[in-house]
């Protein structure tokens, strides 16, 4: 790991930063980096400007929370660039260093590891939606976090992937597992039944990339509070009377907002059309995730020679 030289470069990208977060009164400037600087003359660099340090391990960010800098750690080194961009965001959050509807200019290496080289303009309100701190904690109560981001992670990326080239929609249920079995019955084979615990842990690699696969099955996933797939291809039977949504929204997620109002699970919805991933709490939605644009799928001309006449 090495640490952040204060090269030209990257003294003109922060700088050009500063005067974006002047300019659009941002409330934080944010960095995401991969090792550690000299903290007093970035935060000298930084000016008024409040300065936020995100990183993947503790010994990218030591010493910066003593210069006086907040600080967020995110344990994701392989994930992609704008899914630590959104934990650091929903940490944030958590941690009360930001407000669900701030404004942030993020600085961050987006094409070449190591070299700081991009900025982004991030609004929390159209990231995060309403969520709030009292709202993550009581998403914790509900389902621990380290467990919700394994299943919105993985979301994410069949949200991102499709399956094999096709856009699929998928829906996951976290936690109460044992009431939202109670309200569901089986849509017809269960891929993940006889295996024992270990075999469907989310926390294994390979379990993970199973449940992508099974995801594009009709039916919910069922995840227990520990990261346990306990069922899959399940029809949930809660009613979604009296629940609003966005129009637009199709069956998948009326069912995810009813079982997350008839239970005490969270549900993870993925779009089929767009790809956006859905996070809903007793019946809302309180989260929304846009993943990066699908990948581009090239297609044979369709071409009708004209008939003869």
């Amino acid at each position: 790991m090495k640490a952040i030289r204060f090269t030209e470069q990257f003294l003109s990208i922060f700088d050009l930063a500063v005067k974006l977060a002047t300019a659009v009164e941002a409330d934080a400037l944010m960095l995401l980096l991969e090792g550690p600087c000299d903290w007093d003359r970035l935060k000298a660099l930084a000016g008024e400007q409040k300065l936020l340090i995100a990183a993947d391990v503790p010994a990218q960010i030591e010493g910066a929370a003593e210069t006086g800098l907040a600080t967020v750690l995110l344990n994701s080194p392989d994930a992609p660039v704008h899914e630590k961009l959104t934990q650091a965001m929903l940490e944030s959050v958590a941690d009360e260093i930001l407000a669900s509807g701030a404004r942030v200019v993020a600085v961050y290496s987006g094409f070449e590891p190591g070299v700081v080289d991009s900025i982004s303009v991030i609004h929390l309100g159209e990231h995060l939606g309403q969520l709030t701190a009292r709202d993550l904690r009581q998403l914790e109560t509900r389902v621990p976090l380290d467990t919700l981001k394994t299943v919105v992670d993985m979301a994410v990326e069949i949200g991102r992937e499709g399956r094999e080239g096709k856009p699929i929609g998928a829906l996951f249920v976290v936690g109460d597992s044992r009431k939202v079995l109670s309200h569901s019955h089986p849509a017809g084979f269960d891929p993940v039944k006889g295996y024992n615990r270990k075999e469907r842990n989310l926390d294994d690699p390979r379990v993970r990339e199973g449940i992508k696969e099974i995801s594009q099955l009709d039916g919910a996933i069922i995840v227990s509070a520990d990261g346990v797939v306990e069922s899959a291809a399940r029809y949930l039977d809660a009613s979604a009377a009296d629940i609003t949504l966005t129009k637009g929204l199709g069956a998948r997620h009326w069912a995810a907002a009813a079982i997350s109002r008839a239970t005490n699970a969270v549900s993870v919805a993925v779009s089929e059309t767009s790809g956006t991933v859905r996070i809903f709490h007793n019946g809302q939605v309180v989260l929304r995730i846009e993943p990066f644009r699908r990948p581009m799928k090239w297609k044979d001309f369709e071409y009708e020679p004209p008939t003869a006449e």
